[in-house]
């Protein structure tokens, strides 16, 4: 959104608390959303049954062009995991507006922001991994490859895939994480089943608990380690490196 304002282009951001209400679950909300919208960047909803509907009435509202979000190895990931994004990839080939799918790696604000978050502020981060690498990207890297998808042509049908430009392990990361923020942090490598466990234990649904063994079962089968180049060939520039987000997010408290 910022990318998109600081190039003059008109655009408002939708969600539960949002500058326009959006909620998946409340259809009565999506009107409001799409008026007047000739272009989308689509998130997937969790529930897979909505986002046909969605993409339909994107279309019928006027809506010219959608770029979806999904997630780097999708093609690999076994039916019934991940279903939403499944499910949005599916409609958006299957709908009438011009379509480009845009699958990341991991995002490094994943880190600071989201699902570890919690973890590395507390010292300790466990996954099951082991050494197998990730290029993790940075999110305004995917900010801005959406915004130059939503304006430019060219792009109707296609995939790109997303990475960081380099792949380090999760020690590694975790290590660069912790000198950059100045406090110990460790990195813990867990079984599957180990996992699963805790993931249990704090309170995380069975299905999502599901899905993220599944992330990482590929994620360890090797099949998003190497770093791709779609954030040069979209941007023009080399995508954001992993020590200089640590660096950046340290800088601005993420860790304290």
């Amino acid at each position: 959104m910022r990318t998109l304002r600081m190039a003059g282009r008109p655009v408002r951001a939708a969600s539960r608390t949002g500058e326009v209400r959006f909620d998946w679950a409340d259809e009565g909300s999506w009107a409001a959303v799409l008026e007047g919208a000739s272009a989308l960047y689509l998130i997937a909803p969790e529930d897979p049954t909505l986002a046909r509907p969605f993409v339909q009435r994107a279309g019928a509202a006027g809506v010219r062009r959608i770029v979806a979000l999904s997630g780097r190895g999708m093609d690999r990931i076994p039916a019934g995991f991940f279903e939403g994004m499944s499910a949005t990839e599916q409609a958006v080939r299957e709908s009438d507006v011009e379509w480009t799918i845009i699958r990341p790696n991991n995002f490094c604000q994943n880190f600071d922001e989201d699902h570890w978050h919690t973890a590395v502020r507390a010292g300790r981060l466990a996954l099951p991994i082991g050494a197998v690498p990730e290029p993790f990207i940075d999110a305004q890297d995917i900010a801005d490859v959406a915004a130059a998808l939503l304006t430019t042509d060219g792009h109707h049908g296609q995939v790109y895939e997303l990475s960081g430009p380099r792949a380090v392990t999760f020690g590694e990361a975790v290590a660069t994480i912790a000198a950059a923020a100045g406090r110990p942090v460790r990195y813990e490598e867990l079984t599957p089943q180990a996992y699963r466990s805790e993931l249990l234990a704090e309170g995380v649904p069975a299905d999502i608990a599901a899905d993220l063994e599944s992330m990482f079962a590929n994620m360890r089968a090797g099949h998003i380690a190497e770093p791709v180049d779609g954030v040069r060939r979209l941007l023009g520039r080399e995508p954001v490196d992993f020590d200089r987000y640590a660096a950046r997010a340290a800088a601005a408290g993420a860790w304290r």
